[in-house]
């Protein structure tokens, strides 16, 4: 049907993008606060970068990407996350050659083909930050406490960090045989998704969800177990800056994230208020990302969280957004004789840096009060033939109905001065 949106999507309304607005801007202060700056990647980008990029044996790539050929046969998909397309601008863009670290944040649409579920859409809407060329655990902890003081300040309740570290290159492979060791007994017991993934990515079978699975995860062996000296060192280290930034967290070794580029931490924000997708932020670090994608070796942490998951939990916790504000002031138009006047009026107040709004339905002053409060007005300005013969307009007080005539050549002071009080 014409008239029905896209099943997985959603449309915005003016009520909702007020909402929306506040906490973009809410990032980006805390972003500027960090020392962060905005990234803006297409919204497709060619197939390649995210079979490499995101991982051929991820749920993504495998099942949830929006791909299609275009008029000149070359593969794209719409980007199903944003670390892949932030490491191709680093790259492309030689952002390596300049001061390292690079700090950098995205907010906006991407696209995946999953079942729509409470929380979970085919368009949804990511904010995130990377921050590449610093190996140091510091900017591990950095990453996290970015995304903590979005949180606090959201003033949410009950939020868990869960931290854990998946190793590198040098001692995940012994992890991995350790793991399928210990599994291969019960290897026709696992579900077919955890049956597919023990050879080609055994640990993503610590995060199945499927009870059956789980209970023969218990007394496995755990990532930490299997880390080398220096990977101990990092994880360490960046326990100890959360500890000196009073962030709690919770060691939480069944945590690989579901992507293929992990290296070294890895940490979700999680709150139960929202149900059985209780992560509402997830991360780590991805060391060799950079140089997989064709690049020069470079580090890189960062961190991704759902917008909808921020509203489902705000909702949850019954925490109301600041409400956007609504019009300085509203010209209603008393007769056919003053409208061009009256529209000439309310452009120079929006000169003046006031929010007007005109009626342009001729409707009767009654409706159009109506109409002004709907919009949440301050003040009318009532503006007829008579009022325009002695150079005059009327102010009313939309809260308290009081009415006062003035010239119109002050009516702009009049209303700065009242509003700013």
């Amino acid at each position: 049907m014409l008239t029905k949106r896209p099943r997985g999507t959603n449309d915005f309304l003016p009520e909702d993008t007020a909402k929306w607005q506040y906490l973009e801007k809410l990032l980006r202060e805390i972003c500027q606060q960090f020392g962060y700056a905005e990234l803006r990647t297409p919204i497709f980008e060619e197939t390649a970068l995210f079979l490499r990029g995101v991982g051929d044996t991820t749920d993504i790539v495998q099942k949830e990407m929006y791909t299609f050929e275009d008029s000149g046969g070359r593969s794209l998909t719409l980007r199903p996350e944003n670390t892949a397309s932030a490491v191709r601008a680093y790259v492309e863009n030689k952002l390596f050659a300049g001061q390292q670290p690079v700090r950098l944040f995205y907010m906006g649409p991407m696209f995946r083909y999953e079942r729509p579920q409470a929380g979970r859409f085919r368009q949804f809407h990511q904010f995130g930050v990377e921050c590449f060329g610093a190996a140091s655990p510091a900017a591990d902890a950095e990453v996290i406490a970015l995304a903590w003081e979005f949180y606090r300040r959201l003033g949410l309740q009950g939020l868990e960090l869960n931290l854990n570290s998946v190793g590198c290159p040098n001692c995940r492979p012994t992890y991995r045989q350790a793991l399928q060791d210990f599994l291969r007994p019960h290897l026709d017991e696992l579900c077919p998704t955890c049956q597919e993934r023990f050879e080609k990515n055994p640990l993503r079978i610590l995060d199945c969800k499927n009870p059956q699975c789980q209970q023969f995860l218990h007394g496995a062996p755990t990532t930490l177990d299997a880390l080398c000296d220096d990977c101990r060192v990092h994880f360490d280290a960046v326990q100890e800056y959360l500890q000196a930034a009073a962030i709690p967290y919770r060691l939480n070794t069944n945590l690989v994230r579901g992507l293929d580029y992990y290296t070294n931490t890895a940490f979700e924000i999680l709150l139960s208020d929202i149900g059985a997708q209780s992560a509402v932020c997830g991360g780590g670090r991805y060391n060799g990302l950079v140089e997989e994608l064709g690049g020069k070796p470079a580090p890189g942490v960062g961190f991704a969280l759902g917008m909808e998951r921020v509203f489902s939990a705000l909702n949850a916790q019954g925490l109301e957004l600041p409400v956007a504000p609504g019009l300085d002031v509203f010209v209603a138009v008393l007769d056919k004789q003053a409208q061009k006047q009256a529209f000439q009026l309310a452009c120079a107040l929006r000169s003046q840096g006031l929010a007007v709004g005109y009626d342009t339905l001729e409707r009767s002053l009654k409706a159009q009060l109506k109409y002004a409060d709907s919009q949440r007005a301050a003040y009318t300005l009532l503006v007829g033939g008579d009022e325009l013969a002695r150079g005059s307009v009327v102010l009313r007080d939309m809260q308290s109905s009081e009415q006062s005539e003035f010239p119109i050549e002050e009516i702009g002071a009049v209303l700065t001065a009242r509003l700013l009080n």
